[in-house]
């Protein structure tokens, strides 16, 4: 059979039977192009069907795109980007050093709390004195020789404790009053002779009530002849004291005259030098000397000289970011001090601000007001003076200062 129209000579091929058994399913007819207005179906064959009719373009699928190719002759792990190393800015590395600095600190801080030696220094007790304003410290120089061996004792020409009269007693007796305003700080010497009255054991010298009944007999005996309440309690011993000033690398001071002691035979020749521990505790202690013709008053005088001398040296930078200076000092401190039990680091580093300046005047530093050079009686209506000062406040009047 042929189709009528233009087939080009080509045979229709012969339609093909379902099997035997299985009904006959009719394929939809299709419509056969007309001659000349398209290809026969015939012709494409061989080309599949789309789904829907749509027929999928001739060629291989698109391939996906993979993980980029290393270069001919390089490794795959090459292909990877490089890491970029992390560089440490400015301001990472200054907290970095200042949480060093802050752990630092705070070791130290929590190492002298728990090292510094203590004692039951201050207690109540019926007629104590009132709390006024500002805050005050007994500060005590005790002639201490305990843990001296006789070889640090010679070097520190300590003398005999037993021409001494024994025991323990003080070779500095001096109250630090801080105010809660904009008043100077005071720092106040109590001559060792004054005679006044012990709780208990009559009239005697001041400093032999440290020797009876030790910081607890000597704070009630202070706070009962000045009215004033003492609220932190300090001492130091001459081994201690020694061994600070060591610690620090010495003591710069300016000595107005040759100073040569006829009992300790310690000499200090005039002009500005550093005093190490040996001479730095015979000029505290000196008193026997042309350069001491006030005796005790001279001593006293001296004494607060170094302390503000000391002090401005030990809050130094020259001190404190000096490792070589610091960790001696800091090893030192702890044996060589003693607090009242109920004192703590900050109480002590709020003392050391306060005495900073008495080197440069930012300080009163004076004497109880004594009627004669043997500093034994004080004078009542000047000491009052500035003991009423101190309770209040105010500032101390010129008539009451004794330097």
């Amino acid at each position: 059979m042929t189709y009528g129209g233009d087939d080009r000579g080509r045979r229709m091929p012969p339609p093909q039977r379902p099997p035997s058994g299985r009904p006959r399913r009719h394929q939809p007819a299709q419509m056969m192009p007309l001659p000349g207005r398209g290809s026969s179906p015939y012709d494409e064959r061989t080309r599949p069907m789309g789904h829907g009719g749509q027929e999928r373009p001739a060629g291989p699928p698109p391939r996906r795109p993979g993980p980029p190719q290393p270069p001919p002759g390089r490794p795959m792990d090459d292909a990877r980007p490089p890491r970029r190393r992390k560089r440490w800015g400015f301001g990472k590395v200054l907290l970095t050093l200042l949480t060093v600095f802050v752990v630092f600190l705070a070791g130290v801080w929590v190492y002298l709390e728990f090292s510094i030696n203590r004692v039951d220094a201050l207690a109540d007790y019926s007629g104590r004195p009132v709390a006024a304003e500002g805050t005050n410290w007994l500060i005590v120089g005790s002639d201490s020789r305990d843990g001296l061996t006789p070889e640090e004792q010679e070097k520190l020409v300590t003398g005999d404790s037993k021409a001494a009269g024994g025991g323990k007693r003080t070779d500095t007796i001096m109250i630090a009053h801080i105010p809660s305003n904009s008043v100077k700080p005071t720092l106040l010497s109590l001559p060792r002779d004054s005679q006044v009255t012990i709780p208990g054991h009559g009239k005697n010298k001041i400093n032999s009530a440290f020797s009876i009944g030790g910081p607890t007999l000597l704070a009630q005996t202070v706070e009962g002849a000045t009215g004033l309440r003492i609220d932190h309690y300090a001492e130091i011993g001459f081994g201690g004291f020694a061994k600070i000033v060591d610690a620090i690398g010495g003591v710069h001071m300016c000595v107005d005259k040759p100073m040569e002691d006829t009992l300790t035979k310690i000499k200090i020749p005039a002009g500005c030098q550093d005093l190490q521990g040996p001479q730095a505790l015979g000029f505290v202690r000196m008193r026997h000397s042309e350069a001491t013709p006030r005796s005790d008053l001279d001593r006293v005088a001296n004494q607060r000289k170094f302390i503000g001398a000391m002090v401005s040296e030990i809050g130094s930078p020259g001190t404190l970011l000096n490792p070589f200076s610091l960790f001696p000092l800091l090893s030192t401190a702890p044996d060589a001090l003693t607090m009242d039990s109920g004192d703590h680091v900050h109480n002590l580093v709020g003392l050391a601000l306060a005495m900073r300046g008495i080197s440069s005047g930012g300080v009163v530093t004076t004497t109880v007001p004594v009627t004669s050079g043997s500093a034994e009686n004080w004078d009542k209506t000047k000491s009052k003076l500035l003991f009423d000062a101190l309770k209040n406040d105010t500032e101390i009047p010129d008539s009451a200062i004794l330097t």
